[in-house]
């Protein structure tokens, strides 16, 4: 099974690598290994996270984007994956990086063993302004992203105008508002749930557990839209719909029914901002075919996602054309 691989970028002092160190200490039994590129020759960030992490690879004095191929890349990727010792990767950047850059490394990945779950840039509420000035490449940053984090708005002199500033500027990236870089690490992976022993050494990370303050363990607030139907999808309309997202969504996860002959296996649907990922299925013996898909975001309109999801229903008395499934196909 491959592993979920997350990017976390962000200018010099936006909190990644508080962020990082939020999930470590609220994995809920997942194993988290690392690739943290710090810029200078001295690895910081890397000894601020050596501790926690279950595994990781430490790259320093360069930029990941502009210092390392896809074959370097999945070289690093390689030694966390291979070992199916961890249940998650995160890739820390520098704060130099450019976001495109570091997704065109991850699509030129050749690593079967590690499954892409989307770029998160990590923003400074307080300095956004300042930020923007110093780096007026900070709007295609936010662009370039699949989820936005606006950390530190604890300190932001006014959290709702910058808040609403950015998801003008994200044009709909779903924006995460939050203090100390707090996010739920289950809206980026599906976390398994691990049975431990009862008896145990403790390690290093249930004691910072033990010691995190209570308030590491709130999150930012997230949602979730179900849509379910019995009713199969147009592969011409679901397509539009997965190409002109309605605004706030980050990740979609489930499986689709389509009305095409020839075509009615089960597809699973995997969806990290603009990257889409179809798997096909076998429906099981004591399966309906159906419909059934999990939208996860921030900031969504929930009345029209299901609005448009509906009139993905092929309601006609005729099967579609088997050419309609050419566009769904390309993602397999």
């Amino acid at each position: 099974m491959a592993i979920p691989t997350v990017i976390v970028t962000g200018f010099l002092g936006s909190g990644k690598t508080t962020l990082l160190n939020h999930l470590l200490r609220n994995r809920q039994g997942m194993r988290i290994g690392a690739i943290v590129n710090d810029f200078g020759a001295v690895g910081i960030d890397a000894m601020l996270v050596s501790g926690q992490v279950d595994a990781m690879v430490s790259f320093a004095n360069g930029c990941l984007c502009c210092a390392v191929d896809a074959s370097g890349l999945d070289a690093m990727l390689g030694k966390l994956a291979d070992s199916q010792a961890v249940d998650m990767i995160v890739i820390e950047a520098s704060g130099l990086a450019e976001p495109k850059d570091l997704i065109r490394l991850m699509a030129g990945s050749r690593h079967d063993g590690v499954a892409y779950q989307g770029l998160i840039e990590v923003i400074d509420a307080a300095e956004f302004t300042a930020t923007r000035e110093r780096h007026p490449q900070l709007d295609e940053h936010l662009k370039a992203a699949d989820l936005v984090v606006l950390n530190k708005i604890d300190r932001a002199g006014d959290p709702e105008r910058i808040t609403s500033l950015v998801r003008e500027l994200a044009s709909g990236t779903p924006v995460l508002a939050v203090e100390y870089g707090r996010i739920d690490p289950q809206m980026l992976v599906d976390l398994p749930r691990r049975q431990e022993p009862a008896e145990r050494q403790l390690s290093f990370a249930d004691l910072l557990d033990d010691e995190t303050d209570e308030h590491d363990h709130l999150h930012a607030a997230y949602e979730a839209i179900d849509f379910t139907t019995d009713t199969p999808l147009d592969p011409r309309a679901l397509l539009a719909f997965l190409e002109n997202q309605p605004a706030g969504i980050y990740r979609i996860k489930g499986f689709v029914h389509f009305a095409v002959p020839g075509h009615e296996q089960k597809f699973v649907l995997h969806t990290v901002g603009g990257f889409v990922r179809v798997e096909r299925r076998r429906w099981r013996c004591d399966e309906r075919p159906h419909s059934s898909l999990v939208l996860i975001g921030a900031g969504m309109d929930t009345s029209e996602i299901q609005q448009r999801l509906r009139a993905c229903e092929h309601l006609g008395t005729c099967a579609v054309d088997e050419q309609a499934m050419l566009g769904i196909l390309r993602f397999l």
